[in-house]
């Protein structure tokens, strides 16, 4: 009998190309300079989230869409994952 596969809750699925937030899907471009522009344009309007509309949400929204195709925040991205993963399995 085969497992069901565990569905990606947060995250890029690298075969669809979409940024997967909880039940929340968003498409990527398909062009790499595209998501590199709109990772650090999220980081832009982050810093400035003091300002009405913009939030600093739109920081690791960034970082997260810049991890699909820059190696060196992807390792950073993958790091506080597990970071983040050993701290909540010794907390329970």
């Amino acid at each position: 009998m085969a497992e069901p596969q565990k569905t990606k809750k947060f995250g890029i699925d690298a075969a669809t190309h979409e940024l997967i937030i909880g039940s929340w899907r968003m498409r990527l471009p398909q062009s790499r300079l595209l998501r590199i522009t709109i990772g650090c344009v999220l980081i832009f309007g982050g810093i400035l989230g003091f300002l009405p509309v913009l939030g600093f949400w739109m920081v690791p929204l960034g970082l997260l869409v810049l991890s699909h195709d820059l190696a060196f925040v992807r390792r950073r991205r993958r790091k506080l994952s597990v970071w983040w993963a050993r701290k909540w399995q010794t907390s329970n």
